[in-house]
C-alpha cells in the first residue's frame, strides 16, 4: 500500500575532504586504492603545474596509477574538449583537477563527459566551485553555467593556499559573502514563484557567510588560519550546492551582476569581487544591513566600489539593469529592476 509519495534524489557529496597544513601528500589517500584506479589524469595550468601539478602527478604515479598531465591554458570548452579527449585516450578512471578555477572547472566537467569521478586540489581559495557540481565555463563574452561531477574528495593545502596571491583569497570570501543575498533571493523566488527552496541547504549557505562577515577582522595575507577558515566555508557553501541540486544556495542577483559585468569586460576584476560589490547592491534592494557587508568586504581587502573593481558609474547601472538577459528563468530581486531604480542603488550604496 502506497501513500502517493513518489520523491527520489540524488545528493552527492565529496567522500573525503582534507584540510590543513602540507596535506597534499594525502591525495593518494582521498583516491582510496580500493577504488582499483588505474589511469589517471591530472589537469592543471602553466602557473599551478608547479606549484602542485607536478607534484600531484608524482605522487599518483607512485602509488601505481598510470598518470597523464593535461595543461590549461585558459578557459574555455576548447580546454574542455582536450582534457575529455586524453581522459578517453588513456581510459582514465579518475581526473584531477589542480589549480585555480581554470583548472577545476575543466576537470570536473571532463569527468563528468567522460563519467568518471574527479578529485580537487585548490592551489587558492578563490571560489566556491572546489566542490559544487556546477562550473562556470566562458564562451566569447558570455559564461554557461554547467552541469558536472561534485568531486569525489578535495585537498586543501592551506601551506600552498597561504602563499597564493592574497587578491584570490580575498575575491573568494566575497564570493561567499554573497550567499546572504543569493539565499535571500531564492526565498523571495519561494514566495512569489513558489520556487523549490530548502531550508537545509538555505541555512547552511548563510552560516557560511555569517563565519566570514564575523571573522573578517581575522583574515589576513600569508596567515594558514586564514586559509583554514575561508576552505572550509567554500567547501561549505559547495556542500549546500550540492544538496541543493543546483547553485542557488550561493547565486542570486549578485551573480548575475556579475556575469552581465563579464558581458562588458571579463578581465576588469575577479568573480568573486564583482559579486562582492554587488552583493552590497543587491542587499540594499532587499532593505537588509548592506553596510555590514560593505565594512566586511573593506576589513577583508576586497573591493566595494565600482571603481575598485574598474568600471564606471555608467557600465555598473549598464549591468544591473542587463542581468535581465542572465538566466531569466532564476527570479531575483533585481528582476525588472528600472534604469532609476539601479541608479538609486549604486548612488545609496556609495559603489560609485
Amino acid at each position: 500500500m502506497t501513500d502517493g509519495f513518489d520523491k527520489a534524489k540524488w545528493i552527492n557529496l565529496p567522500r573525503n575532504v582534507v584540510v590543513g597544513r602540507e596535506v597534499l601528500t594525502e591525495v593518494p589517500d582521498v583516491l582510496d586504492t580500493r577504488l582499483g584506479f588505474t589511469s589517471a589524469v591530472v589537469v592543471t595550468s602553466p602557473t599551478t603545474r608547479g606549484i602542485a601539478g607536478d607534484r600531484v602527478a608524482e605522487l599518483v604515479e607512485d602509488e601505481g596509477i598510470d598518470t597523464d598531465v593535461v595543461v590549461v591554458e585558459e578557459a574555455g570548452f576548447s580546454g574542455i574538449e582536450d582534457a575529455e579527449e586524453v581522459a578517453d585516450d588513456v581510459d582514465a578512471d579518475v581526473l584531477l583537477g589542480v589549480g585555480g578555477g581554470v583548472p577545476i572547472d575543466t576537470a570536473k566537467v571532463a569527468s563528468e563527459r567522460v563519467d568518471v569521478p574527479f578529485v580537487s586540489v585548490p592551489t587558492a581559495a578563490s571560489h566556491d566551485g572546489i566542490t559544487s557540481s556546477r562550473a562556470s565555463i566562458p564562451d566569447g563574452d558570455r559564461r554557461h553555467s554547467v552541469e558536472a561531477h561534485p568531486p569525489l574528495g578535495v585537498v586543501a593545502d592551506t601551506t600552498i593556499l597561504a602563499d597564493a596571491p592574497f587578491r584570490l583569497t580575498a575575491s573568494g570570501c566575497a564570493d561567499i559573502i554573497s550567499n546572504y543575498t543569493a539565499v535571500m533571493d531564492w526565498q523571495l523566488a519561494r514566495r512569489l514563484q513558489n520556487a523549490y527552496y530548502s531550508r537545509y541547504s538555505g541555512a547552511l549557505s548563510e552560516m557560511t557567510a555569517e563565519i566570514l562577515v564575523e571573522n573578517a577582522d581575522s583574515i589576513r595575507p600569508g596567515f594558514e588560519e586564514s586559509s583554514w577558515m575561508v576552505v572550509k566555508a567554500l567547501v561549505s557553501s559547495g556542500v549546500a550546492m550540492s544538496i541543493a541540486g543546483s547553485s542557488r544556495p550561493a547565486s542570486g542577483g549578485e551573480h548575475k551582476f556579475s556575469h552581465a559585468l563579464d558581458r562588458i569586460d571579463h578581465e576588469r576584476a575577479l568573480h568573486g569581487e564583482q559579486c562582492g560589490v554587488g552583493t552590497i547592491i543587491t542587499m540594499y534592494l532587499h532593505g537588509g544591513d548592506w553596510q555590514a557587508i560593505q565594512e566586511a568586504l573593506e576589513a577583508i581587502g576586497a573591493p566595494t566600489t565600482a571603481d575598485d573593481l574598474g568600471f564606471s558609474r555608467e557600465e555598473v547601472v549598464d549591468a544591473l539593469v542587463n542581468t535581465k538577459e542572465i538566466r531569466p528563468d532564476r527570479y531575483t530581486v533585481l528582476t525588472g529592476i528600472t534604469r532609476d531604480a539601479a541608479e538609486s542603488a549604486v548612488e545609496e550604496t556609495d559603489v560609485v
